[in-house]
């Protein structure tokens, strides 16, 4: 049987190597780190087909490294434990330290993550994880704390294209073949930047023509090979990303047809319930935020019940949740004001905090003027007093800005009455 194409080209080194040149490109830091002959424990973000799996292996091979690979769906904590007790064992006769790969990281449970602690910590692997899931919510937080997170980017056309020149160019079996390449947008489209499945149809095209007849590529021949092997909905690919996308923005946009719409099409393409329900919770605070913070709460509730009452039934949580959020006045102030202020950390550093705003638990910090002056808001008529709350050089910046709508209307009247001019 043969080998399909996408397994034929993968990569074996970096020159071959195509897209994310931001992590492999000369001087970008996952070259320099491989140059060195030294890497840390990472993982690899990004949607399927861009590379995170063959990048693992060129990496091994480049530093010559033990190589040991585990399917977090099939793999649980006594898999996890014998290999590194075979990197242990190995240690005296290696030149490099093993490199434990774990596709899917993001399906490991905490108890299957916290197995790898000691071994990363210790460096008895180097650990390289790969997700199409956001670590942040996937990857416990000591585990991803001991790891560095590089986001791999959906190969444009540019890349596509390459990754074509080469196949016809360098694969022996389509070299067999007269190819005639006329058209390639609906190729490109149906790719959607994942290099295995523009591969993969290119595979298709080449199984379902005659040896003895040219192999036509077009944009007609593409959209009538792939209608007959149609796919409601790819929750590993392009789509994936762009049924969320339309979902998040009918909620922004305060459609609740348009969500709830997007929001079956996910559910009769299988889509995993917590992502969507991640995605509420994201978009009830980005969103909707202080116009209405009974959304966060909604949303919340539907990721708890998604958890607890599991699937079909889930389905109406997250109905329910989306028309909620969808029908919600919107404003984004404080996804604003946290951006706002984080810029601001970046560019004025670690400002002091005021004396007065700090704890005195010992004689000698009271003696150095820790707490004094600190005025106790309860004290004080309406549990209000002016003072300084933000370090010197920012104590006349306003960070937070109300919105127009009713409720942050309500939270700027009261402002202005508590602190004048700062909030006009």
């Amino acid at each position: 049987m043969l080998t399909p194409l996408a397994e034929r080209l993968r990569p074996k080194t970096l020159d071959e190597y195509i897209g994310q040149e931001h992590l492999v490109g000369k001087g970008a830091v996952l070259r320099r780190m491989i140059d060195s002959g030294e890497i840390s424990s990472f993982i690899l973000w990004g949607p399927p087909g861009v590379g995170k799996t063959t990048l693992a292996h060129i990496i091994s091979v480049q530093l010559k490294a033990p190589f040991y690979t585990l399917s977090a769906i099939h793999s649980g904590v006594k898999e996890v434990r014998e290999v590194i007790e075979k990197c242990k064992g190995n240690g005296i006769f290696r030149q490099s330290r093993p490199i434990l790969f774990i596709d899917e990281i993001h399906r490991f449970n905490k108890s299957q993550q916290d197995s790898l602690l000691g071994a990363v910590e210790d460096g008895t692997v180097t650990l390289i994880g790969a997700t199409t899931e956001n670590p942040s919510f996937e990857v416990i937080r000591p585990l991803l704390s001991r790891c560095q997170v590089y986001v791999l980017k959906s190969l444009d056309v540019a890349h596509l294209q390459q990754l074509l020149d080469r196949a016809l160019k360098s694969d022996k079996e389509l070299q067999k073949r007269k190819v005639d390449v006329r058209e390639t947008t609906a190729l490109f489209r149906y790719a959607g930047g994942d290099a295995r499945k523009l591969l993969n149809i290119i595979d298709l095209i080449a199984n379902a023509t005659p040896e003895s007849e040219p192999l036509v590529i077009d944009d007609a021949v593409v959209t009538d090979r792939l209608q007959q092997n149609p796919m409601a909905y790819d929750k590993e690919g392009e789509m994936h990303y762009d049924i969320i996308s339309a979902f998040i923005k009918s909620i922004r946009g305060s459609d609740p047809d348009g969500a709830v719409y997007w929001l079956a099409r996910m559910v009769a393409g299988g889509e995993d319930p917590k992502f969507i329900a991640r995605r509420l919770v994201i978009s009830a605070s980005e969103d909707i935020g202080l116009a209405n913070p009974n959304a966060l709460l909604i949303a919340n509730a539907a990721f708890e019940a998604v958890q607890n009452i599991g699937w079909p039934e889930g389905r109406i949580a997250l109905a329910e949740a989306a028309v909620y959020l969808a029908c919600s006045p919107k404003s984004n102030s404080a996804y604003k004001a946290i951006n706002d202020a984080l810029a601001c950390v970046e560019q004025t550093g670690n400002l002091p905090v005021p004396l007065h705003l700090r704890n005195a638990p010992t004689s000698l910090m009271k003696e150095l003027g820790y707490g004094k002056g600190y005025l106790y808001a309860h004290d004080y008529d309406g549990n209000f007093v002016k003072q300084q709350y933000l370090p010197d050089e920012l104590k006349n910046a306003t960070i937070w800005k109300p919105q127009a709508n009713a409720a942050e209307e309500r939270h700027k009247e009261r402002l202005r009455a508590l602190w004048g001019d700062k909030y006009k």
